[in-house]
């Protein structure tokens, strides 16, 4: 049984959070970690430079992706498979908390940078997100 991050711990991660230390994570581990998880991420970081996001969708934002960059995890990032499980429940619960500031432009500037990481990927992939 995975172990989930609850809102708290997500929201206490943001002092973690950097611009750079987001893109030099997902550039390392775009490939191990999917498409799936790095489109989350986008998602997330197109949300927040937005000038229209509210600064209480900003907090959430910035804990998850802080989280998501945090060296130390709930579950390791180098395990096979399950080691983004705890990642993605951050990145999960954040999308679902501001998901009224993600717009069909932020979706398409996460989609275009997936295309420039992944080439052609499966749209399956990212249905439902």
């Amino acid at each position: 049984m995975s172990k989930k991050p609850n809102k708290e711990q997500i929201e206490s991660s943001g002092k973690y959070y950097s611009e750079d230390g987001l893109w030099d994570k997902m550039s390392s581990v775009a490939k191990n970690a999917g498409v799936k998880v790095i489109y989350m991420a986008l998602l997330l970081y197109y949300t927040v430079v937005s000038p229209h996001t509210p600064i209480k969708y900003r907090t959430i934002i910035f804990g998850a992706l802080g989280y998501f960059i945090l060296p130390i995890d709930l579950i390791p990032d180098l395990l096979p498979v399950i080691g983004y499980t705890d990642d993605v429940a951050a990145l999960a619960i954040a999308i679902s908390s501001v998901s009224a500031a993600i717009t069909p432009t932020i979706k398409g500037k996460a989609k275009a940078q997936l295309h420039r990481w992944f080439g052609d990927y499966d749209e399956s992939e990212i249905s439902g997100i």
